[in-house]
């Protein structure tokens, strides 16, 4: 667990790059090699969904056809190798410190969003897997993003009121159905979110299924607007075969 020890002692030792064991300057920073390796979105992209394009077409085909719920969503890397490197272990491995490194990345991307968004609120884990693994990385990461932006973080806005299983293996509407009624506002922040436009903040983009069903809850409860900031987007959903 992120502990004042922890904290304490990656003060005390040198600073190692986020993704191996190469010293750098400071922590949270990936060393040049690791850097070079991560393969950051950049324009063209689905002004929807942030998918990326081969061609700035606007939207991509699954926007054009079935838009998600959110707003819009944009993410810092496409979900590859050098992705997979900083976020299992960061997921998998007690490794919550990564949060505020991993947070900066994702700064550039959603800056606009930042900008305009009233609260951020994590993507929810259900309690069951919450107390398996400890911690929930969305909220995290939406708390170092709420420091790094100085934009207030409703950490417990939303609940996942239902187990769902592992959804890499499943295809685009299955996991729509699996999510469906699998997320809710908590009674407490109705009134907060009420007008407000949300960012919701979350660790890996897939399908946009679980994205869906937590705009869906927002927009219930009376939200204005809900975007959509991950730290990484799937391309191919065949990449996320080992994350769940």
């Amino acid at each position: 667990m992120w502990t004042l020890a922890r904290t304490m002692l990656d003060a005390l030792l040198p600073a190692h790059c986020m993704a191996c064991n190469e010293m750098v300057e400071q922590n949270g920073l990936l060393c040049e090699a690791c850097f070079k390796a991560t393969d950051f979105i950049t324009d063209p992209v689905c002004r929807h969904c942030g998918l990326p394009l081969e061609q700035d077409n606007g939207l991509c085909t699954g926007c054009d056809w079935d838009p998600p719920r959110f707003r819009a969503a944009r993410a810092a890397l496409r979900y590859g190798p050098g992705a997979k490197r900083l976020i299992l272990p960061f997921k998998y491995s007690d490794r919550p410190e990564a949060a505020r490194g991993l947070a900066k990345m994702m700064m550039r991307p959603g800056a606009a969003m930042l900008a305009q968004a009233d609260f951020l609120a994590p993507v929810p884990l259900h309690r069951r897997r919450l107390a398996q693994r400890g911690y929930n990385q969305a909220g995290l990461l939406a708390g170092a993003l709420g420091h790094w932006a100085q934009r207030p973080v409703l950490i417990d806005a939303l609940a996942r009121i239902r187990a769902t299983p592992a959804l890499a293996s499943l295809d685009h509407d299955a996991r729509a159905q699996w999510m469906q009624g699998a997320i809710a506002v908590r009674a407490h922040r109705r009134a907060q979110i009420e007008g407000k436009i949300i960012l919701l903040i979350d660790d890996v983009l897939t399908s946009g299924a679980t994205a869906s069903a937590c705009a869906d809850a927002l927009l219930a409860s009376g939200a204005a607007a809900v975007d959509v900031l991950a730290l990484a987007r799937v391309a191919d959903e065949r990449a996320d075969e080992d994350y769940a």
